[in-house]
């Protein structure tokens, strides 16, 4: 009888366990529903923190959680491991491979992937595989730097350029230059860590480019003070294994990071919606694909407009955009009237900068140093997911805020950075050990 009585509800089908569609699917857990979670990765990912898994300060079990112990305890939920390859609007069936799955509501939270803007040998860092790969090419540079004789080679291994100001970019770069600079400084004895060469570059007239004006001053003051080039209105035009060109200037740089932007998952061609340059889709003023109702697009792979202005891909936008939608399943299940057109409230942007900096801007607050750099930690740690991941992230901190040292700084394999896709497998997979695991560090 109860198997009947749940094949009898209204079947909701979420598709992406991101911020957004986590959100969507907490929110219906007292609903008359049946939900089905699909994720192409058993785990979900604090993506904020994406970047201190790649320079050894956090480990991946910090920041990732089983998606199905999120909802072992919520009845009415199930959850398939699973990569969805279409969507049939008119029969209203999401299609896995060989396999369809019917839907009443479906929610598409898919995200985003790399936009390399034709640079492809320098991805983005979005995903735990390219985290870990990432910061096996880091530590493997001082590796390699280390026993390398000639000059010119070994600054080349030592010079990190970054593609991209915003907030990934600057955290990034202040995070391998607080490594390199303060970490590994006593730790080599054939090259000081400290002469690194760290270049941030940025298209837009400064970093950080959402932020006020002010902010953004400061949190280029504080780069360059910590040993960040900053270079701001100039474009890379190539990269290749052996640097990068940023206008007409060459950079001989082992060490080239993408962190310009991204484009939307490919939703829009499951659907055949309108989308904008960057793939998202254009949905309508409560998150629904024009001519279908049923049908709700949310975070990075949703074009949501508010005053005028394109809203970010954020985590509290796609955490207000799951709550919204949820809530607007609920209302139509129970037969009430149509909610209200989705806005997204500001809350406020946060980034930090290397130790114990970060700039803060909270609506008409805006604050820098110490206190926004603890006012960040609390932000973060308050989203992460479990009391495990808070408690053991807020040790780790405190560690290395009194002894200035990082986490484990382990060189795997490099075949061991790689995730195991098909199995959705968390965990690096041990592989045979090369002779050398660091000769082949190549541009990430």
């Amino acid at each position: 009888m109860k198997e009947e009585h749940t094949e009898m509800l209204p079947r909701v089908v979420i598709v992406g366990a991101g911020f957004g569609g986590l959100e969507a699917a907490k929110t219906l857990r007292h609903v008359s529903v049946q939900v089905t979670v699909i994720d192409r990765w058993n785990h979900h990912l604090f993506q904020p923190m994406l970047y201190q898994v790649a320079t050894a300060e956090l480990s991946i079990e910090d920041i990732a959680t089983p998606i199905r112990s999120i909802f072992s305890k919520q009845a009415g939920t199930e959850v398939l491991l699973a990569e969805v390859t279409g969507v049939d609007m008119q029969g209203q069936r999401l299609l896995i491979s060989e396999q369809v799955i019917p839907y009443d509501y479906l929610i598409l939270a898919t995200g985003a992937s790399s936009n390399y803007f034709g640079h492809e040998e320098a991805p983005i860092l979005k995903s735990l595989q390219e985290a870990l790969t990432l910061r096996h090419t880091i530590l493997c540079a001082f590796e390699m730097a280390e026993n390398e004789p000639d000059p010119e080679k070994r600054q080349a291994l030592l010079t990190f350029v970054l593609v991209g100001g915003g907030a990934t970019g600057v955290e990034l770069a202040g995070a391998i230059a607080e490594l390199a600079h303060r970490a590994l400084t006593c730790d080599f004895r054939r090259i000081n860590p400290a002469s690194a060469r760290i270049l941030l570059v940025e298209g837009e007239p400064r970093v950080l480019s959402t932020f006020p004006a002010a902010l953004t001053r400061k949190a280029r003051h504080k780069l360059e003070q910590i040993g960040v080039e900053v270079r701001t209105g100039v474009h890379v035009t190539d990269v290749t294994p052996d640097g990068v060109k940023i206008g007409e200037e060459f950079i001989a740089a082992k060490n080239v990071i993408w962190t310009a932007g991204v484009k939307a998952s490919p939703a829009g061609a499951w659907l055949g919606a309108e989308v904008d340059r960057a793939g998202r889709v254009k949905v309508q003023a409560g998150l629904t694909v024009p001519g279908h109702p049923n049908v709700f697009v949310i975070g990075d792979t949703a074009c949501v407009m508010q005053h005028s202005k394109l809203l970010p891909g954020l985590a509290p936008v796609a955490i207000q955009e799951g709550h919204y939608v949820a809530r607007a399943i609920a209302g139509r299940v129970a037969g009430k009237a149509v909610r209200r057109p989705f806005r997204y409230r500001n809350k406020g942007t946060l980034a930090t900068i290397g130790r114990a900096y970060a700039v803060v801007n909270l609506g008409p607050l805006h604050f820098t140093g110490l206190l926004a750099w603890l006012t960040w930690i609390v932000v973060h740690i308050a989203y992460l997911i479990g009391f495990r991941n808070r408690l053991i992230v807020l040790l780790q901190y405190a560690w290395a805020y009194i002894t200035f040292q990082p986490g484990a700084r382990i060189i795997l394999p490099e075949d061991s950075t790689q995730l195991t896709q098909e199995k959705g497998n968390t965990h690096a997979r041990a592989t045979e050990t090369p002779a050398h695991s660091c000769e082949n560090v190549s541009n990430i």
